[in-house]
């Protein structure tokens, strides 16, 4: 990890603020950007960046390589020509502080099909297509016959097209040309907003934080196009999934349903698909938060007919291993170099139950874990000699809370009497502020890095996610008149004060 000091914002792109029902990468994005440093920020965390599927989750996206295209800037539509102020004029007004996520995409894809159809192809857009070919033709393919038959679970599909039949493939392309161009369009001008908002945050010296799951979505093209790195039925469908046992979040644990790698597969590739996906991980974002890292140790295995995570078994993973042939394969490639250290560039989704087989991996490699600070007041480690909440180590990155918590505010009303007490003895609170003094405690913190949730900065808003709820996730937006100079002028100073 570079250990130089510095702290940042936990907001994902579609909570930005905006008229076109969501956040995008155009104007608000630079804006925000804006706030972060007149804030004295250098990182902003996001969460996953690929096309939505099921619940609208980030993380259960249709692919691990594409860009969600409702994230498409209409204002930059606007200002390359592709779109008129007069096509918006009938656009349907949103809550600036929720979105509507299937009535959002409706609208915004409305627009955006629209625009992709009239693209005229031009140099650049047939350099992208070129350059992106090995996911971009298989990705386009997938969502054009995925539209083509409602949105259908690939595993649904007729026989010939789910089993990848290659006269039946290149029957579809042919027959679905104006869908697979439409994609295209749509990845290029995602790639083109994206790479304008990312030059502009270097122009700030902000990192941006990305997101990666472990694990991918069953209905994904990723594991459509590459059926034999994964444990599944002849049909396609998961023999076994994965999740985890029952902990903090849900007591009876949690069935997340995605198909589990074949290890030994990725193996045989030299790890091939991995170091592709993090090479464009590594093309969008300057840092990388792993999520449930701790599967690369050892993980949960549910049989694919149980209903629930209770009845699973641990299954070890491919350890050290996989990742020292990650950086190796990575040194290879353009823009790494020999002396590129996946070290600096990694965050360690470390929480849950963790053994001490996961710890060794994780100071093997040399990546910070994430200390939670909502979870670090409890009775029995308050005891404990010399335990500090906020930690004690530097390479770790410290929060207040993750999209996955509740706002702070919120889970010190729910403390009970004697949390509530230890909680205020330590921070030396009244509580009135107890999210500005849950920052606070945080940017003192010995950890190197440390990420607020904009929520806790704040004051306000609403929770992300819940775990283990499939629906009335990912909608809280904040809105322009929530970002406020006091807000920016205070979180400054407290940086400033602790040499941020």
């Amino acid at each position: 990890m570079n250990l130089e000091r510095k702290s940042g914002i936990l907001l994902h792109i579609t909570s930005l603020p905006g008229p076109w029902g969501m956040g995008e990468l155009g104007p608000q994005a630079r804006a925000f950007g804006e706030f972060l440093a007149a804030a004295g920020q250098k990182l902003w965390q996001i969460l996953p960046t690929g096309p939505v599927g099921y619940g609208f989750s980030p993380y259960s996206s249709l692919s691990a390589f594409a860009g969600n295209h409702l994230m498409i800037s209409f204002d930059e539509l606007i200002k390359e020509g592709l779109l008129s102020k007069q096509n918006l004029s009938h656009f349907p007004e949103f809550d600036p502080h929720h979105i509507d996520c299937a009535a959002v995409t409706e609208a915004r894809e409305k627009i955006l099909f629209r625009v992709a159809e009239r693209f005229v192809p031009n140099r650049a857009f047939r350099a992208f297509c070129k350059e992106e070919a090995a996911w971009l033709n298989d990705y386009t393919l997938f969502m054009a016959i995925r539209e083509a038959h409602e949105n259908a679970s690939w595993t649904e599909w007729p026989e010939a097209l789910r089993d990848r039949d290659f006269q039946a493939l290149e029957k579809a392309r042919k027959q679905y040309a104006t869908a697979v161009r439409r994609h295209e369009v749509l990845q290029y001008l995602f790639s083109k907003h994206w790479k304008k908002m990312k030059k502009f945050f270097q122009s700030l010296e902000i990192k941006l934080v990305g997101d990666i799951p472990i694990f991918v979505a069953g209905d994904s093209v990723d594991v459509w196009a590459n059926r034999e790195l994964f444990f599944l039925n002849p049909d396609g469908t998961p023999t076994v999934v994965a999740g985890v046992p029952p902990d903090y979040f849900s007591e009876s644990g949690q069935r997340w349903g995605n198909p589990l790698y074949d290890w030994a597969a990725h193996r045989a590739s030299a790890y091939k698909w991995w170091t592709e996906r993090m090479h464009r991980m590594f093309e969008m974002t300057e840092i990388v938060r792993i999520d449930h890292f701790r599967a690369f140790e050892d993980y949960w295995e549910i049989p694919a007919s149980e209903p629930t995570a209770m009845h699973g078994r641990w299954v070890k993973g491919p350890n050290g291993e996989f990742f020292q042939a990650l950086e190796e394969n990575l040194r290879k490639l353009p823009g790494f170099g020999e002396n590129f250290n996946l070290a600096e560039h990694v965050i360690a989704e470390d929480l849950g139950e963790i053994t001490d087989n996961v710890r060794k991996l994780l100071a093997d490699c040399g990546f910070p874990g994430m200390d939670v600070l909502q979870f670090r007041f409890g009775e029995t480690e308050m005891h404990k000699h010399g335990y500090h909440p906020e930690g004690s180590e530097e390479n770790q990155v410290v929060y207040t809370g993750t999209h996955d918590n509740e706002l702070t505010r919120t889970w010190f009303k729910h403390l009970d009497e004697s949390e509530r007490a230890r909680v205020l003895h330590y921070l030396q609170s009244d509580g009135t502020q107890i999210h500005r003094d849950l920052c606070a405690l945080a940017l003192r913190a010995r950890a190197k890095w440390a990420i607020l949730p904009l929520q806790d900065v704040l004051g306000k808003g609403a929770r992300m996610n819940r775990p283990g709820n499939a629906s009335g996730n990912w909608g809280w937006r904040v809105s322009e008149d929530m970002l406020i100079p006091d807000a920016s002028e205070w979180l400054r100073d407290l940086t400033k004060t602790n040499k941020r």
